[in-house]
């Protein structure tokens, strides 16, 4: 056991290294997290996958779908979802996909979005865990909560790679389930 836990700190570590801040981005007083260095070393961007797949194995024996949140949410959750052997489903900003459509509407720091899904994108009752790179207010992770919700599907859990927790979005999700892997203050 005390293995499994070094291999799992040494795996975050290097995931941890690859993630590197950019003050001032977009604006003054931000400190932006970029992990366009973990997805460029695929070592790294490897561990990342091991350590997201591990942490929804470990509390969710059964899921039928990882949704992805448009777009950094379409680099993680289509290798999980293989991983896992289940399938993706596509959660994008509005106007980007065909057919029937479920919609919702959210607030931004700086305007308001909508998100929007497939009518037909999962059954009601399916097992769902939604996923992201980052969650940092948590009005985009709560916007696709709620998506699912419409489709009736059962949410398991809100996975993302990096929490930003000073900014408290695990609060805004509940009560909805949330993991992250990696925290700022």
């Amino acid at each position: 056991m005390g293995s499994e836990q070094e291999a799992r700190e040494q795996k975050l570590r290097l995931v941890r290294e690859r993630i590197r801040g950019f003050p001032d981005f977009p604006s003054p007083g931000v400190l932006f997290r970029d992990i366009s260095p973990l997805l460029k070393d695929p070592v790294a961007f490897a561990a990342a996958i091991d350590l997201l797949e591990a942490c929804v194995k470990a509390k969710h024996p059964k899921i039928d779908y990882v949704a992805g949140l448009d777009s950094r949410g379409f680099l993680f959750g289509p290798l999980l979802a293989q991983r896992l052997g289940v399938g993706f489903v596509l959660i994008r900003k509005k106007g980007k996909l065909p057919g029937p459509t479920e919609s919702v509407s959210y607030t931004l720091e700086y305007g308001k979005a909508e998100l929007e899904v497939q009518c037909d994108a999962v059954e009601p009752g399916q097992k769902v865990v939604i996923i992201d790179d980052l969650l940092a207010t948590g009005g985009t992770m709560r916007a696709a909560c709620e998506l699912m919700s419409k489709l009736k599907a059962d949410i398991l859990d809100c996975v993302v790679l990096t929490e930003l927790t000073f900014l408290k979005g695990a609060e805004a999700l509940k009560p909805f389930p949330f993991s992250s892997l990696l925290q700022y203050d």
